[in-house]
């Protein structure tokens, strides 16, 4: 009947979420309320300007993000494999969860596999911290910190040959000279602890597995350990293309204990440090060629001496 409020269904059952309840107004005014200023473009995950902002921090030395996975990293698939296949030390293995899988993934799987690797499949977001701004493709290893060797350990090898970096800040330019010094019998590889690159997974990689075999030391001071290395009987040699000193010079003293500098691309050798060379040569190229690369100039150098060192009388 019209009206009869007692029918069934003439009532709404109170727990029935339809239509609107008393007092609704008041309990959405939170919602309705504002959540403050927009952020800032470089306040924002994932905006361009965050990565931007990002990129330079990284580049002007700023402190990693603590949530970021101690140790270096190698992110990208060609990458990683390059990096397994020369046996880099690593901790682990991080694979995307529900990752494209193409013959590079599964190679690295299988490398990680024999090289006793822990495997373990993460999140997007997860593999996206670790990387940071690198483009990983799903795939990043975790590197094992380098340790690096004590030079007071190594100043009592007979007739040395030193390989001294000055001011080079790119690790793959560190990995290939590495590479080449290994290859040309260097007894171990001197670098700066600040204003120069350490040894990374990046440079590791590019030394494809030099470094395992080549002692590397950390010095604080690069004019200094020169000093040292002379009073240790070396005759210090620096590399550079403004020199008018040639290879011809350099062979004369490759007989020796000897320690080649070599600089920067275009910056070349600091003033103090060339004060603290015996003899500054340079490679004879081309006028239309200015510089040479800092790893090519090394393995130009290191294979003159090398040669030397085999064909003089009484060389070792």
């Amino acid at each position: 009947m019209a009206g009869n409020s007692q029918r069934r269904g003439a009532r709404r059952d109170p727990s029935s979420k339809k239509g609107a309840t008393v007092g609704s107004g008041g309990q959405r005014r939170k919602g309705l309320e504002g959540k403050g200023p927009t952020p800032a473009a470089k306040d924002r995950p994932g905006h361009p300007a965050a990565r931007r902002a990002r990129a330079t921090q990284k580049r002007a030395g700023a402190p990693k993000s603590q949530k970021r996975t101690s140790g270096d990293v190698v992110a990208g698939r060609n990458v990683v494999v390059e990096a397994l296949r020369a046996h880099t030390p690593a901790v682990e293995l991080l694979v995307q969860l529900r990752i494209d899988l193409d013959d590079r993934v599964h190679e690295a799987v299988s490398l990680a596999g024999e090289q006793g690797l822990a495997i373990k499949e993460v999140p997007k977001a997860a593999i996206d911290e670790v990387a940071g701004d690198v483009v990983h493709q799903g795939l990043v290893l975790v590197a094992k910190p380098f340790v690096y060797a004590d030079l007071d350990d190594l100043l009592a090898v007979e007739n040395p040959l030193w390989v001294v970096l000055d001011q080079i800040t790119d690790p793959r330019n560190l990995g290939a000279i590495a590479r080449s010094a290994a290859a040309f019998g260097a007894t171990g590889l001197l670098i700066p602890q600040r204003r120069s690159a350490p040894v990374t997974a990046a440079a590791w990689r590019t030394s494809a597995g030099a470094l395992a075999r080549l002692p590397v030391c950390q010095v604080v001071n690069t004019a200094s350990t020169l000093e040292q290395l002379k009073g240790a009987g070396c005759f210090v040699v620096g590399l550079d293309a403004g020199s008018t000193s040639g290879l011809d010079d350099l062979a004369r003293l490759a007989d020796g204990p000897l320690a080649l500098v070599v600089g920067a691309e275009g910056r070349g050798l600091g003033n103090l440090v060339t004060k603290r060379c015996d003899l500054v040569v340079s490679i004879p190229m081309t006028n239309a060629t200015e510089s040479l690369n800092a790893s090519v100039a090394a393995s130009i150098a290191l294979h003159w001496v090398a040669h030397q060192r085999r064909t003089q009388p009484g060389s070792r």
